[in-house]
């Protein structure tokens, strides 16, 4: 068989098969004639490969047949529409879902370090067994401030980052314990408080806050955040509700860990002004005025646009496409 005589006969029918395939928008009848044109080109490729299987119109034919075979099936959104619909939907509702024991979790966090700094001041002996008057004081005059200070911004920033990152991503990955979140929530107060207290102790209380807000008031926020993904993961263990168990433990966990996912990035910018904004020679006024904003920038995202997800019905999981079949419990 002649090919190229084959090729010319049969080319109008595959250029008619390209023009369908390029079109973003087809009718009922583009359809059919679509599928008509997918078939008969699929009987070509079949003669052409009983002739010449390895050619290179044998080839050209088959990547053809692929594209309209994808066409007519349809195709995967693209990266760039996953990841906007990730930001826009799945992770403000995520976080929305959380938004009453995250505030439950950094209300109860704060109480525990402020009664930890109490402590500290007014408990004769504590300050003696923390160390000696001169490292106190060292510490309150020079090397509190000067941890924002020592290193690079860059690196700090980077390093600060990768550390709450990984703080987080434990936090919601353990939470199903039960345990872990409590744990890790309880050492933080103490460690706050305890700093609080020392400052306070010496007549620095206020470069206490100077240092900490800052960055602080993101920072703990998105470690309360993935607290409470971490406990919700949990409670879904306990109170399944009408779902089988480890139904509702998948479930949650796929929803919440997109919470995980969400925070490297809040963490990332909250890194940017623990190396950036802390430390710098800004007015005290200022350095804790940015760190509120963004704070403030998390809030709005989380009440205004992940409501609005919310009530859509996202609830942060996977597409049922990608989530898989649920068994559900009969009554």
């Amino acid at each position: 068989m002649d090919l190229d005589a084959f090729a010319a006969v049969h080319s109008p029918d595959w250029k008619r098969l390209d023009e369908l395939i390029a079109r973003r928008r087809l009718s009922g009848a583009e359809a059919d004639e679509l599928l008509q044109l997918y078939q008969r080109a699929s009987t070509h490729l079949s003669v052409i490969r009983s002739v010449a299987p390895e050619g290179a119109l044998s080839a050209a034919l088959s990547m053809r047949l692929s594209r309209a075979r994808t066409r007519f099936t349809g195709a995967r959104s693209n990266f760039f529409e996953d990841l906007a619909g990730f930001f826009v939907y799945s992770l403000p509702a995520a976080f929305y879902r959380v938004r009453i024991l995250t505030v439950v979790i950094g209300a109860l966090f704060v109480l525990v370090s402020a009664l930890t700094a109490y402590w500290v001041v007014n408990t004769p002996g504590v300050l003696a067994a923390m160390g000696t008057d001169a490292e106190l004081r060292r510490y309150v005059e020079s090397d509190f401030a000067a941890y924002y200070s020592e290193n690079p911004a860059a690196s700090f920033a980077g390093m600060v980052w990768t550390n709450n990152a990984w703080i987080a991503l434990q936090a919601v990955a353990f939470g199903v314990t039960g345990i872990w979140v409590p744990y890790i929530l309880y050492q933080n107060a103490i460690g706050v408080g305890t700093a609080a207290g020392t400052m306070a102790s010496f007549g620095e209380l206020d470069t206490f806050f100077t240092y900490i807000l800052p960055h602080g008031l993101m920072e703990l926020t998105a470690i309360f955040i993935a607290a409470a993904a971490g406990l919700q993961i949990f409670w879904a263990l306990v109170a399944p509700g009408p779902r089988p168990r480890v139904a509702a433990l998948a479930q949650e966990g796929r929803s919440l860990m997109t919470v995980a996912l969400g925070l490297v990035v809040v963490l990332f910018i909250s890194g940017l002004v623990e190396g950036f904004v802390t430390p710098s020679g800004l007015p005290a006024w200022l350095r804790i005025t940015i760190g509120a904003l963004v704070l403030a920038a998390y809030w709005a995202y989380t009440l205004i646009l992940g409501k609005r997800a919310y009530e859509a019905g996202f609830r942060g999981d996977l597409l049922a496409r990608d989530a898989g079949e649920a068994v559900v419990r009969s009554a």
